[in-house]
């Protein structure tokens, strides 16, 4: 399994990112050729302190080559033109291979 992960800064008007996010970046996103999930995470701090990132969205793809497909697509360019519509407060996007992970 290969996640496409990024990590969204706190933006300024939260209730504005969720909306753009729900209504439009998602339904770009959910066509992607060989997609298997979607995970949406809002993130909270620790010790009293505020979470470095707003929310975390995680893609899932078979392998890295599904994943090369998906952004290659129509609705991958696309998503990528959005991306920069409503994310001034900063994105952070990697890749994350299952397969290399390390054992605990």
């Amino acid at each position: 399994m290969v996640r496409l992960i990024a990590l969204y800064s706190q933006p300024d008007d939260p209730a504005a990112f969720d909306s753009h996010y729900r209504d439009v970046h998602a339904p770009i996103v959910r066509p992607y050729p060989n997609l298997r999930g979607v995970r949406l995470t809002k993130a909270d701090g620790l010790g009293g302190r505020p979470a470095p990132f707003y929310l975390l969205a995680e893609m899932s793809f078979d392998s890295r080559a599904d994943l090369d497909e998906a952004l290659a697509s129509d609705p991958g360019r696309e998503s990528g033109r959005d991306l920069r519509s409503f994310a001034q407060a900063g994105v952070l996007l990697f890749v994350a291979d299952d397969d290399a992970a390390l054992d605990a």
